[in-house]
């Protein structure tokens, strides 16, 4: 998840670190345990790395100190705000493999990511955009299945006023029945480049506020924790 899966996905992005979702369970941990050793990784900043704070949903944050990937940063995580749970996102993961197929890499679902994204962070909603639209320009899918998943995806994601106008004036009716659960597609249909762009920014307003208030409980527990490692 985040800065590299975006790469990945073709929506590039420059990024210094590895941001991991991973299963909660006791054998993954020691597993998890197993490979920051191997990468002579340290603990950095707070909360400290423990089963209860990643089922709490903080992120655990870790630097590689191992010559082949020294400075790297590896934040962890096992739950994120309006996202499923880890089993249904490993179900409907990406898998990329790279040039020489000597490896296979996990990824969450695009849909995923870009729930993921939607934070209270300026840089993820520009990154939101560019997700959707290369999966808009580059994935034309001749599967019936498939591209009914594609249409669904778009009419939910995109946040570009002219594509979403575009979509609907090709797709009128399905236009119609995502119009009911998003205003953005309602001002589409009726060609409003002022309104879509109006609906667009609510809609980005609402999930930051939520961010925020998702995150209030955890910051205070993060305060409280630099208290005591101050005290201590």
């Amino acid at each position: 998840m985040g800065g590299q899966a975006c790469i990945l996905y073709g929506a590039a992005e420059f990024s210094r670190d590895i941001d991991l979702v991973i299963l909660i369970d006791d054998e993954n941990l020691a597993a998890l345990q197993n490979a920051l050793k191997e990468l002579q990784a340290e603990p950095i900043a707070v909360p400290p790395f423990s089963r209860e704070n990643l089922e709490r949903g903080h992120s655990c944050h870790f630097r590689a100190l191992d010559p082949q990937c020294y400075g790297l940063r590896i934040d962890v995580m096992a739950k994120m705000r309006g996202v499923a749970a880890f089993d249904e996102l490993y179900a409907r993961r990406t898998t990329v493999t790279t040039k020489d197929g000597s490896l296979e890499i996990d990824l969450l679902s695009l849909p995923d990511l870009v729930r993921a994204k939607k934070t209270q962070r300026d840089k993820d909603w520009p990154m939101i955009r560019r997700l959707v639209e290369v999966d808009y320009f580059t994935s034309q899918s001749s599967n019936s299945d498939q591209r009914d998943q594609q249409l669904a995806f778009w009419f939910a994601e995109l946040r570009t006023a002219g594509l979403l106008i575009e979509l609907s004036s090709k797709n009128p009716e399905i236009a119609r029945q995502h119009a009911r659960a998003r205003p953005a597609v309602r001002a589409a249909l009726d060609s409003s480049n002022e309104d879509v762009v109006k609906e667009l920014a609510l809609e980005e307003s609402v999930e930051r506020d939520l961010d925020r208030v998702y995150w209030e409980g955890l910051k205070r527990e993060l305060e409280e924790f630099r208290r005591t490692i101050r005290k201590n």
